[in-house]
């Protein structure tokens, strides 16, 4: 993670109201205040109706807020002329591929924006080869989106958002319809994208098991941030997250449990990895 410089995304105080009809006025996020540096990996997470949803769709101008701003390089999404500068640099991949895939090949999918921006041919060919071999999908890319797996299905839409080349990939729900194999392709590549491209991705979830490879947590409910902490802050000694309709990682549950029962390990262990060392240090003692 890099966080010399300004933020890349910042929440400044920032809210959206929807207003539909006989409803009224609905408000989904209230007044945040919230920054996302270059490089970094946030997990949100929150329950159904908390707002995540809302906050994504504000990163790249998708919503534009009805009270306060965000800003993105120093641009505001409400800036009608930056609206296209914000997009490209804010990705979105969205829960159904399904519904973000448009072309009949992988090749012409992750082509499709690069023809949009008129990028020359052979400059085009060299980001797909680039791209296509980052994420894995070199052997697949005479296939046809529609046939492949859920898993490949979002390495695709994730391909063709990266080679737009933006500062940040936002992903809303994206493992949610995937079986156990997909979401693991889907971190995998996540976790590449951080660590090798240092691109900043907010990863919007309800599985804690995925929230604890982000740098930063953010607890979202209600429309606000609950808390905001590293994995082991926010699921080991942080708030109370039955109040906001959510459960410990497994691993975190195993290890609580554990505890109660006399064990000497540590209550706020977040990852397997940690767990079983623990587990295997105590046994090479007795």
């Amino acid at each position: 993670m890099n966080a010399a410089g300004p933020p890349l995304i910042e929440f400044r105080e920032a809210g959206f109201t929807y207003r539909r009809g006989e409803e009224g006025e609905i408000p989904a996020v209230k007044g945040v205040s919230l920054c996302i540096e270059r490089g970094e990996f946030v997990a949100v997470v929150g329950s159904n109706g908390s707002g995540k949803s809302t906050l994504a769709k504000m990163m790249n101008a998708l919503l534009v807020p009805t009270e306060g701003d965000v800003v993105v390089d120093g641009m505001s999404t409400a800036d009608e002329a930056k609206v296209w500068d914000i997009r490209r640099m804010v990705g979105m991949v969205f829960q159904n591929p399904d519904n973000q895939l448009v072309s009949t090949t992988v090749e012409e999918e992750v082509a499709f924006g690069l023809e949009n921006l008129g990028v020359p041919t052979d400059e085009m060919h060299r980001v797909i080869d680039r791209v296509l071999g980052e994420i894995g999908l070199g052997d697949l890319r005479r296939r046809e989106p529609h046939n492949l797996s859920g898993g490949q299905k979002q390495r695709v839409a994730i391909a063709a958002v990266l080679a737009m080349q933006p500062e940040c990939i936002v992903m809303d729900e994206a493992t949610s319809m995937l079986d156990p194999r997909g979401r693991l392709d889907v971190m995998e590549t996540v976790r590449h994208l951080c660590r090798d491209r240092n691109l900043a991705v907010v990863f919007i979830t309800h599985f804690m098991e995925e929230a604890v490879e982000a740098d930063r947590v953010v607890v979202f409910s209600d429309g606000t941030v609950a808390t905001d902490g590293t994995p082991r802050n926010v699921f080991g000694d942080g708030i109370d997250l039955d109040a906001v309709g959510l459960d410990v990682p497994v691993v975190t549950a195993l290890a609580r449990g554990l505890v109660d029962r006399g064990f000497g390990l540590d209550p706020a262990t977040t990852r397997l990895d940690e767990l079983v060392e623990a587990v295997c240090q105590l046994r090479s003692r007795t």
